[in-house]
């Protein structure tokens, strides 16, 4: 800029300084210094850039006038929604917005929204802001299409196990709820042929706490099923009258066939789809199932359908520790448990339905019990057992030699000492590892595969296919899979 141009621009500020009073300014007997005089303050700035602003025009002013009458009232109806939105004159900055984003917020479905929200507790604040076009709190409670919820209870000789699922991908549950307790309700069935008065209790005691887990949900559909204890026991179904007087749940004795089936539906996904053939096999507290899976034609959906034999034997960890003795288990003892069970898979007479295949490449095991669970556990080391390490793990037959071999060297009080045996199972582990090892002797196989799942997951997987859920749009389904079962 030219000097002249400065000076004038100076002179035009000193003429409307001197014209509006500033606050602040100094009197006219003071003195001004010499930078206040020549050169204006940034409040001063502030105020011209100010004055000098257009004024907005009037809502129906001049700029209206100019446009037709129908535009006209669209753009005056448009400023007006635009004052609404920035509130009211004198509101704070931002609280327009805020009442906004609490509105959005409200506008989430009741599942969704913060913990504590109902109670007035402080809440955390949400991790991603509303969507514009998140549901209303009524669409979602009535519009929206309710997850169907699936229970699975096994009453075994040796545990009590409850499941709950609700179906997500093809073939696929995702679990919301478990339980899980040893109850020995076979405790003493060898030696008396009756269940004992304090093991029922046991039982129902633990079936109580699944009563109160199937009640507090929606349930769509349920089977309860006992196995091998009630099934053999004098007063099995004196029991289960029982258990429904008491707890309210109806369970179903099912047959030894039944139990092969659904432990083959519940491990399917398990099974090598390169395999040729497999034996399945579930070590029980009280029976063992096997059955034999000619996959050389294929697999499909239902597994249970490539079963060409299958033989539920009479013993089971519990059973066969009680008769043998499961504290101090000399390599002696242990040799005579396993020709004994192994004694019982030559009485099956479909056990060489396999024969061509067994022990060669494209046959191998498959093992769904705790007894398999805990030589994994014990293979990886672990210092507490997770599921999600050993379910699907591969052990080949040099490992399970291994795995037997240094848990017959161990004393009870070593067993009871490791977290993956711990006391619930130290007296009856080397019982099943005489069935694993007869299992074996009979059919060889170059590699085992260790399945945590069976019964539970092979009724929940029963139930959703004989109700069609997954030929249902995905839409009606939930979550995105989990660890419960493939079909």
């Amino acid at each position: 800029m030219s000097q002249g141009g400065e000076r004038a621009g100076a002179e035009t500020g000193e003429a409307r300084a001197s014209a509006r009073p500033q606050r602040g300014a100094p009197n006219a007997g003071s003195h001004a210094s010499p930078s206040a005089a020549g050169k204006p303050s940034k409040r001063q700035k502030r105020r011209r850039r100010k004055t000098n602003a257009p004024a907005a025009p009037p809502p129906g002013g001049s700029a209206l006038r100019e446009l037709p009458p129908a535009l006209g009232a669209k753009v005056a109806e448009a400023e007006r929604v635009l004052r609404e939105r920035k509130g009211p004159p004198g509101a704070r900055p931002g609280q327009g917005k805020n009442r906004r984003r609490r509105k959005g917020r409200a506008g989430f479905p009741a599942a969704a929204q913060p913990a504590g929200a109902a109670s007035g507790r402080p809440s955390p604040a949400p991790t991603a802001p509303a969507a514009p076009h998140a549901p209303s709190r009524s669409a979602a409670t009535h519009g929206a299409p309710r997850v169907p919820a699936y229970a699975a209870l096994d009453l075994g000789t040796n545990n009590c196990r409850l499941l709950i699922a609700v179906p997500t991908r093809p073939g696929q549950f995702r679990v919301i709820d478990a339980f899980s307790r040893i109850v020995r309700l076979g405790e003493g069935l060898g030696r008396t042929g009756s269940l004992a008065g304090t093991a029922m209790d046991r039982a129902v005691a633990a079936l109580e706490i699944c009563s109160h887990k199937l009640s507090a949900r929606e349930i769509r559909g349920a089977r309860l099923i006992a196995t091998e204890a009630c099934r053999s026991a004098a007063n099995g179904r004196e029991f289960i009258t029982r258990v429904q007087r008491e707890t309210g749940l109806r369970l179903e004795i099912v047959s030894r066939e039944t139990e092969a089936r659904l432990a083959v539906s519940g491990c399917g996904s398990l099974i090598d789809r390169s395999a040729r053939g497999a034996v399945l096999f579930d070590i029980g507290g009280g029976s063992t199932e096997i059955a034999l899976l000619d996959l050389r034609r294929g697999t499909n959906r239902r597994l249970a359908n490539n079963i060409v034999a299958w033989t539920s034997l009479p013993v089971g960890v519990v059973s066969l520790a009680e008769k043998h003795g499961g504290r101090n288990v000399t390599p002696e003892l242990f040799e005579h448990m396993v020709r004994e069970v192994e004694a019982m898979i030559h009485a099956f007479p479909g056990r060489n339905r396999l024969a061509d295949l067994v022990g060669r490449d494209g046959f191998h095991l498959l093992g769904t019990s705790g007894t398999v669970t805990t030589l994994a556990g014990i293979q990886l080391g672990l210092e507490r057992y997770d599921r999600r390490q050993v379910d699907g793990l591969w052990l080949n037959d040099r490992d399970v030699d291994g795995l037997v071999g240094k848990l017959l060297g161990w004393s009870f009080e070593e067993r009871v000492a490791n977290p993956c045996i711990g006391s619930d199972r130290a007296d009856l582990v080397l019982a099943g590892c005489a069935i694993l090892q007869a299992i074996r002797r009979v059919w060889p196989a170059k590699v085992l595969r260790v399945a945590d799942r069976g019964l539970r997951e092979g009724l929940l997987t029963e139930m959703m296919v004989a109700d069609g859920v997954w030929r249902r749009p995905a839409s009606h389904l939930a979550g995105t899979g989990q660890a419960g079962s493939d079909a």
